[in-house]
C-alpha cells in the first residue's frame, strides 16, 4: 500500500534510510549488547542537522513537517530501536515543549543548542507514584525570591544524564490539583540535580533511562515554562505529539522485522521449496503487510493533522496504540518465521521484539490510550 508523499518527504526517507543503513545498523547489535550510548552516531546526526529536524531554521532546525519527522524516526528504528528512542525523546519531549510553550529567551537559551545538536534534551514527567496518573505528581516547586526551588524525584527518564537540559513537572499550587502543576527547565549541572543508575532493561538497552533526583534545585524565576499552573495541560499536548513519534518508532521496528522475515521466507528451503510457499508462513507474511500498511496510514494521518494545526489527541492515541500493538505482533511472528534462528542473536528480530515491547507501555499504556479514545468518542469519563 503506497502513501503519497511530497518530494521533500521522499528525499528525507531516502536520506535517512541511507544514513541508517550505513552508519546506524552496523552498530545496533553492539549498542544492544553493551548498553553503550551511540555518541558517534549522534555527533554525525548533529552535523547533518537531524537533531533539529522539525524546528524552524531560526532556532537551529531544518523546518521539516511532522510527516517528515515521523519518517525520520521510522527509518532509524528500522535498524536500531535504542537510537530511535533517544532521537524521538530528544525531538518530541526534550525540545518540542520549549518550542511550543517557551519564551523567546528560552528558545534562544535552550532550544537553539538542542536543535543544533550541541546536546540532547530530556523531559521528566513519570514519578515512582505517578506513572499513568501523572496528575498525582509529588515533585514540588516553591518560589523563593527570584528563584524556584524544586524538590522531588522522577524515574524512567530517557536521555536524562546526557541532556543539556531537562524539562520537569512540579506542583506549584497543591490546593489546585492538576491546575497547580507547572513545568520548569533545569539546565545540566544545576546544584542539587543528580541521577540514579542506568536501568537494566529488557530492550532498548542503548537508551539511557534513569531516575532524576531534585534536591533543593534552584532555577531562575524565568525558567518556568509557559504560565504557572499550565503544566498538566502542556504535557498532555506534548504527549499527543510524542505518541506520533512512538507510533513511527513502532512502524520502523515492525518494518525491520518484516523485511528480515520476507528475505528469510524467500531464501530458506524446507522439503524442496522456499518456506514462504507454504500457506502457514505466507499467511504470517500477509498479516504483517496488512498490519504495517494500516499502521503507517494511522501514523502519517495523525502527523498530517498536526501539520494542519488540527486537534490530534484521538488520532495520535489511535496511531500509537495500533502501531505499537501491530509492531509487537509483527516482531513476534518474524521470530516464528525464522524459527530457531529468530531466537538467536545471529538475526536482529529477537532484539526488535525486545525493543518494541516497551512501546505498548511508554507515553501512554495501551490501556490508558483505549480510555483516551473511548472518552473522545463517548464523551464519558472512564470509571
Amino acid at each position: 500500500m503506497e502513501i503519497e508523499l511530497t518530494a521533500e518527504q521522499e528525499l528525507i526517507r531516502q536520506t535517512m534510510r541511507e544514513f541508517a543503513t550505513r552508519e546506524i545498523a552496523p552498530l545496533a547489535r553492539h549498542v544492544d549488547e553493551t548498553g553503550e550510548f551511540p555518541a558517534a552516531t549522534f555527533a554525525r546526526m548533529a552535523q547533518l542537522g537531524l537533531l533539529g529536524l522539525p524546528f524552524p531554521e531560526a532556532y537551529g532546525g531544518a523546518g521539516a513537517d511532522s510527516v517528515s519527522t515521523a519518517i525520520a524516526i521510522e527509518e532509524v528504528a528500522r535498524v536500531c530501536g535504542s537510537t530511535a528512542l533517544i532521537y524521538a525523546a530528544h525531538l518530541g519531549l526534550g525540545s518540542a515543549p520549549i518550542f511550543m510553550f517557551g519564551s523567546e529567551a528560552q528558545k534562544q537559551r535552550f532550544l537553539l543548542p538542542a536543535a543544533r545538536g550541541d546536546y540532547l534534551g530530556a523531559f521528566g514527567l513519570t514519578e515512582p507514584h505517578a506513572g499513568s496518573d501523572a496528575g498525582a505528581t509529588r515533585t514540588s516547586a516553591t518560589l523563593d525570591g527570584d528563584e524556584w526551588v524544586i524538590n522531588g524525584q522522577k524515574m524512567w527518564i530517557t536521555n536524562a544524564p546526557l541532556a543539556g537540559h531537562i524539562i520537569v513537572t512540579a506542583v506549584t499550587d497543591r490546593e489546585r490539583g492538576k491546575r497547580g502543576i507547572s513545568a520548569f527547565i533545569v539546565p545540566r549541572g544545576t546544584p542539587g540535580l543528580s541521577f540514579g543508575k542506568h536501568e537494566a532493561k529488557m530492550g532498548l538497552r542503548g537508551s539511557v533511562s534513569t531516575a532524576v533526583l531534585l534536591d533543593g534545585v534552584r532555577v531562575p524565576r524565568d525558567y518556568l515554562l509557559g504560565e504557572r499552573g499550565q503544566g498538566f495541560i502542556q504535557f498532555l499536548e506534548v504527549l499527543d505529539g510524542g505518541r506520533i513519534g512512538i507510533g513511527a518508532m513502532a512502524l520502523g521496528l515492525a518494518q525491520g522485522a518484516y523485511d528480515t522475515a520476507v528475505r528469510y521466507a524467500r531464501e530458506r528451503e524446507a522439503f524442496g521449496r522456499p518456506i514462504g510457499a507454504y500457506q502457514s508462513v505466507a499467511n504470517m507474511i500477509a498479516d504483517m503487510e496488512v498490519g504495517i500498511s494500516t499502521a503507517r496510514l494511522a501514523v502519517y494521518q495523525a502527523a498530517r493533522l498536526k501539520d494542519r494545526g488540527l486537534p490530534i489527541t484521538r488520532a495520535a492515541a489511535v496511531a500509537k496504540l495500533y502501531a505499537s500493538e501491530v509492531s509487537e505482533r509483527v516482531c513476534r511472528d518474524a521470530i516464528q518465521v525464522l524459527g530457531g534462528y529468530g531466537y538467536s542473536q545471529e538475526f536482529p528480530v529477537e532484539r526488535m521484539y525486545r525493543d518494541t515491547r516497551l512501546l505498548t507501555i511508554g507515553e501512554g499504556t495501551s490501556e490508558i490510550l483505549r480510555g483516551v479514545i473511548a472518552h473522545s468518542v463517548l464523551g464519558l469519563r472512564p470509571a
